[in-house]
């Protein structure tokens, strides 16, 4: 896979994140972020590139867009041994990815309280968290995705010993976690849908 050079931070759940990206700009990490999380690692310390800088694109629609880009996913999903997509992501100005912190919206959360219109709801089902973690996940071969906060240490002490990288194994551990979590998520969403109506 090569070192970790790139690393997108957009996370729902805060805990640890100042600490986790203190530690990845420590190893000469370049980190983006969005919105909340950016402002956060910010005010920690943390040098952070806003996605909207990176992408050219400013966030809009209310923060629904922000990440559902070329530059982004293009980023995530090239394969660095296809020359073809080398080569295409060259001429797109497309930097490869290494690294997904993310984590969801929460929908459960929301639904549960008492009085939650249908709107709130649809408001908060994530789409641009579970892109970026499906995209990552599907190549993790080239992107480690992290989306539990228990795994920091973990992925932390895999670059610390192995000169900026994680382990294939590792990587396909998270990604598997990953495809768990989405599977969840919509399956969270589809139950509240089924005993709603407009």
């Amino acid at each position: 896979m090569g070192k970790i050079q790139k690393a997108i931070i957009s996370v729902t759940d805060k805990e640890g994140i100042v600490a986790f990206g203190k530690s990845l700009s420590d190893m000469g990490v370049d980190i983006l972020s969005t919105g909340g999380t950016a402002k956060v690692l910010r005010d920690g310390g943390v040098s952070v590139t806003d996605i909207s800088e990176y992408t050219g694109f400013p966030e809009m629609m209310d923060g629904r867009v922000k990440t559902l880009h070329p530059k982004v996913h293009g980023g995530l999903l090239g394969l660095r041994d296809n020359p073809e997509h080398v080569n295409m992501m060259k001429t797109h100005g497309i930097t490869p990815i290494d690294m997904v912190v993310v984590n969801l919206y929460q929908f459960e959360k929301t639904v549960s309280k008492e009085g939650v219109t249908l709107e709130e709801a649809i408001e908060n089902i994530d789409i641009g968290g579970p892109s970026m973690l499906r995209s990552s996940a599907k190549n993790f071969r080239d992107v480690t995705v992290v989306v539990d906060p228990a795994d920091y240490a973990v992925v932390l002490q895999e670059m610390k010993t192995n000169e900026g990288e994680t382990t294939l194994e590792t990587r396909f551990a998270l990604a598997r976690k990953v495809f768990r979590l989405t599977h969840e998520y919509d399956g969270a969403i589809t139950r509240y849908l089924d005993r709603t109506t407009l």
